[in-house]
C-alpha cells in the first residue's frame, strides 16, 4: 500500500459503501439492529398504504421462490379480516425479514422493505450515514480531474441515497454520477459489470472498482474492469494470496489520477 497508480484508461470510479465508504460497523451495528427492532412497529403503522403493501407482495413472492430453502418462513395471504389475522401475517413478514437477514440474503424484496424503513429513520433524524473522513475530499478531486463517480451496492437504490442524503457529512449526493443496486445484477457475477459499463457508456476497462471483497473483486475483473480492495478497520481480514494479488488500499487518499499532475 502507499500511493496507488489509476490506470490511464479509467473514466469512472464505481464504489461500494460497506467497509468501502462507510465503516461495515455502521451498517452491522445501527442499519440492521433498526430493521431488526422496529420491523412489527412499521409494519403495523403502514399496513394499509400501498407502497408497503408492495414490498409485503414482493416479499411473499420471494418467499415463494425460497419455499424449498431450509428454514424458509412463508408468507400467507390474508384469508379474512381481524385483528388476529393481521397480527398472523404480519409476524409471518417479521420471521421472514429475520431469516432472511441472518443468511444475509440480498433479495431485492429484503433490501426494498429495508429502504423504506431506513427513509423514516434518516428523515426524522435517528440515524445519519456514516462516511470516512477521507471519502469526501477525494471523490471532489476525483470529479475535479474529470472522473465519473458511481456506486454500487447490495443495499438498494433508495438506501444508498439516504447514506448520502442524510450523512456524517451532510447531503452529499451531489458527488455522485450514479447509482446500481441488485437490480442490475449480484455484485459476485462479473456480467453485472458488464451491464453497469454499458449503462454509463463506457468499456469495463473504463471503470476502476473500489470494493473490500475479494469476491466481488474477482468478478470485476472476470469482466475486465480494474479493481482495488480497500483495508478499512474492522473488514474481513484477507489471505496471502489476496494480499499478494490485489492492489490494496486504506484510504482512497492513496489512489494517484495521472490526469492529476
Amino acid at each position: 500500500m502507499g500511493v496507488l497508480p489509476v490506470p490511464a484508461e479509467v473514466r469512472a470510479i464505481l464504489l461500494d459503501i460497506e467497509g468501502t465508504t462507510t465503516p461495515i460497523a455502521f451498517v452491522q451495528e445501527i442499519l440492521f439492529p433498526y430493521i431488526k427492532d422496529n420491523v412489527k412497529k412499521f409494519l403495523y403503522a403502514h399496513w394499509e398504504e400501498e407502497e408497503c403493501q408492495r414490498d409485503i407482495r414482493l416479499l411473499r413472492k420471494q418467499a415463494q421462490e425460497d419455499s424449498n430453502l431450509d428454514g424458509a418462513v412463508p408468507i400467507p395471504l390474508e384469508s379474512r379480516s381481524g385483528e388476529e389475522e393481521l397480527e398472523r401475517v404480519i409476524q409471518a413478514v417479521v420471521d421472514n425479514v429475520h431469516w432472511q437477514m441472518s443468511l444475509d440474503r440480498k433479495t431485492t424484496a429484503l433490501k426494498q422493505l429495508q429502504g423504506h424503513m431506513w427513509r423514516t429513520a434518516y428523515a426524522t433524524g435517528h440515524i445519519k450515514g456514516e462516511i470516512f473522513k477521507d471519502v469526501v475530499p477525494a471523490i471532489r478531486k476525483w470529479r475535479a480531474a474529470g472522473m465519473k463517480v458511481y456506486i454500487y451496492s447490495s443495499g438498494s437504490i433508495e438506501a444508498q441515497k439516504l447514506l448520502f442524503g442524510y450523512s456524517t457529512e451532510g447531503d452529499i449526493l451531489e458527488l455522485f454520477d450514479g447509482h446500481f443496486d441488485t437490480k442490475i445484477g449480484s455484485k459476485v457475477e462479473s456480467e453485472s459489470y458488464r451491464r453497469i459499463a454499458a449503462s454509463i457508456g463506457c468499456a469495463t476497462n473504463n471503470i476502476l472498482f473500489l470494493t473490500d471483497v475479494p469476491r466481488e473483486a474477482n468478478a470485476a475483473e472476470e469482466a475486465d474492469t480494474h479493481v482495488a480492495v480497500v483495508t478499512r478497520p474492522g473488514n474481513a481480514g484477507l489471505t496471502d494470496d489476496e494480499k499478494s494479488y490485489y492492489s490494496l488500499i486504506s484510504s482512497f487518499t492513496e489512489l494517484f489520477l495521472p490526469s492529476s499532475t
